[in-house]
């Protein structure tokens, strides 16, 4: 319940508008009408209550991800391989800048977050590298409050973002061995850690293996929430930080075509997050550090932090819906759509 006594769900009936009934949900030239208790997703309520309209919404939202330099859609296939260079003894060595500013961003149509962000965005960029490449990751704290970068995996003591806090102004480098290969994922480590990760300092870190894994359609998908009124629980759930974006604006993706997902559950103020697919089965990799253990499912839960690899293709063209397994964050916000395009003759 919001501290204005209105439930989440119906938070969701307001905000995003929904009427009950039938709606249509409009991506890319397609419509899918008679979805039960369907959302109309390009209108929203503005800060002075009113119903915002589409050419509005859609301005706010343009300039949001102009500021940002990044989309949800962009940001699926986006990787920051950094500034590779050579050293001596023959290892490969990325560098990688990011930085801690406090910006707002929407989150849905109409809704504006007060976020603390990594390089201006939530999430922050997919830092991508080989196993056994050399790693330096410049922060600049550029922000009003003291922030770190912790990085799940292996690395020395002096490098795990929990006691080298740094204030305002300040700068430290992270530098270590990309070791194992798998997902990984990094967040602010100061206390109190929920907030910090809750209010957006967290990306993913993925580390290729030195064989690489077969070809496929990459995507990184990072599911989170937004607590939008401060009461400790979320009020909108995305993936890649904009609530419902991946219905508005459907996943092109060839029938028979493999696809890849590095997923990551950065979700704060609930314990489990959840990925399902539809119409389909995929190939779960837990962590995605063993390549030859995969369990074969339609659904995965994920605890907080915790992240995995799903690898699918699809048999028929069609639109087919992937969202949470817990219905109330698919109504408030957690829901796309793949479109499976037919072959062409």
């Amino acid at each position: 319940m919001s501290k204005s006594g209105m439930s989440r769900r119906n938070l969701l009936k307001v905000s995003l508008g929904v009427l009950g009934g039938t709606a249509v949900l409009a991506g890319k030239g397609f419509a899918q009408e008679k979805y039960n208790e369907g959302v109309v997703l390009n209108a929203g309520i503005g800060h002075d209550g009113h119903q915002m309209t589409a050419k509005r919404h859609n301005q706010k939202t343009a300039d949001y991800f102009k500021d940002c330099d990044m989309n949800p859609m962009k940001f699926l296939d986006t990787f920051d391989y950094g500034k590779v260079t050579r050293l001596p003894g023959g290892e490969v060595q990325r560098e990688y800048k990011i930085v801690a500013r406090e910006r707002e961003i929407e989150v849905a149509p109409g809704v504006i977050y007060p976020a603390w962000t990594y390089n201006g965005c939530v999430p922050g960029p997919t830092i991508r590298c080989t196993e056994g490449d050399r790693l330096k990751i410049h922060f600049t704290n550029a922000s009003s409050m003291p922030h770190t970068i912790h990085f799940h995996g292996v690395h020395p003591a002096g490098m795990d973002g929990v006691f080298e806090i740094v204030p305002t102004g300040g700068s430290f480098t992270y530098e270590f061995t990309a070791d194992p290969f798998g997902v990984f994922l990094y967040h602010c480590h100061v206390m109190p850690v929920k907030k910090h990760i809750e209010k957006g300092l967290y990306g993913a870190f993925i580390v290729d293996p030195k064989t690489p894994r077969p070809s496929a359609r990459e995507f990184i998908m990072v599911m989170n929430g937004f607590d939008t009124d401060f009461d400790g629980e979320n009020e909108f759930y995305t993936v890649n930080g904009y609530s419902n974006y991946y219905s508005e604006n459907p996943i092109d993706i060839k029938l028979n075509e493999p696809v890849r997902i590095y997923l990551v559950n950065m979700t704060e103020f609930d314990l489990i997050n959840s990925f399902h697919l539809h119409g389909n089965m995929f190939r779960l990799y837990r962590t995605g550090t063993k390549l030859d253990e995969y369990e074969h499912t339609d659904t995965v839960m994920l605890c907080q932090g915790e992240r995995c690899v799903i690898e699918f293709s699809y048999k028929y063209p069609g639109m087919y819906m992937f969202h949470a397994h817990q219905s109330e964050f698919a109504e408030l916000g957690w829901m796309g759509f793949f479109n499976v395009l037919p072959d062409v003759v």
